[in-house]
């Protein structure tokens, strides 16, 4: 039977690896956009070792647009044209059978063709090369991401902006549960072999989000279809410096 998450293993995760990092990155700009789901609805799509994470008996997809900063490798230079994109992904949060926490992608939208390629080999995670675009009207961010799938019921836009409260949640609040994740779970189908990888950085300082435009064709792409319903939690950030470690076979 699978171990539950505690508050300790949630602070634990938090803490930075053993190790040095592979890659460095920044995030900005971004809006955490949640739905609740039956958790059962969730476990039928995670693979063998997951499990579903839930916060008060409830079970969360999230639908996160953001910009994609600075990324470089270690030891090396930016690589002009590939330092600098934008990213949405659709995610939700589980644990391993030791009840580690982290987090499940479904989909990586990215405006980067080279990144995509990198991230599906080396990571396993499902990247996919989309036309994406991000408008700012004074405080105002319109996002809008254009999946190369050929069907325009999978097109996603979102406006946003932080309301410049901090909401950001301690070790059991619900910002905590769904922003605080520094462990990723990705399935290399081919070996049917579970992976980790761990990321670090401060953390976030959440706001809550004001949303008045949003269209989520990613989320029905990947089989959660909400249906035009605005979404139950969100959240912006303005960012965090993140320091990427390599990925390894789930212990």
């Amino acid at each position: 039977m699978a171990k539950l998450p505690t508050i300790n293993s949630r602070k634990q995760a938090c803490l930075r690896p053993r190790g040095k990092p592979v890659m460095f990155q920044t995030w900005t700009d971004l809006a955490f956009l949640h739905w609740e789901f039956e958790a059962d609805e969730i476990a039928a799509t995670l693979p063998p070792g997951l499990h579903v994470d839930t916060h008060e008996g409830k079970a969360y997809v999230g639908l996160v647009p953001f910009y994609m900063r600075n990324i470089r490798l270690k030891g090396l230079p930016m690589i002009p044209g590939n330092t600098n994109f934008l990213e949405m992904n659709v995610r939700t949060y589980v644990h391993d059978t030791e009840g580690r926490p982290g987090v499940w992608f479904y989909s990586l939208d990215a405006t980067n063709s080279l990144a995509c390629v990198v991230a599906q080999a080396k990571y396993h995670l499902p990247y996919y090369h989309a036309k994406i675009s991000a408008q700012r009207e004074a405080d105002w961010i319109d996002y809008r991401c254009q999946p190369k799938r050929g069907d325009s019921r999978y097109e996603s836009r979102v406006r946003y902006q932080g309301d410049g409260n901090d909401v950001s949640g301690a070790p059991g609040s619900l910002e905590y549960f769904l922003a605080e994740r520094y462990l990723l779970f990705a399935w290399q189908e081919k070996r049917k072999r579970l992976f980790t990888g761990r990321v670090h950085h401060t953390p976030y300082r959440l706001e809550t989000a004001e949303v008045n435009e949003y269209r989520t064709g990613a989320m029905t792409w990947c089989g959660f279809d909400v249906d035009g319903r605005p979404p139950d939690q969100a959240h912006f950030s303005k960012g965090v410096n993140v320091d990427i470690f390599s990925l390894k076979p789930a212990e």
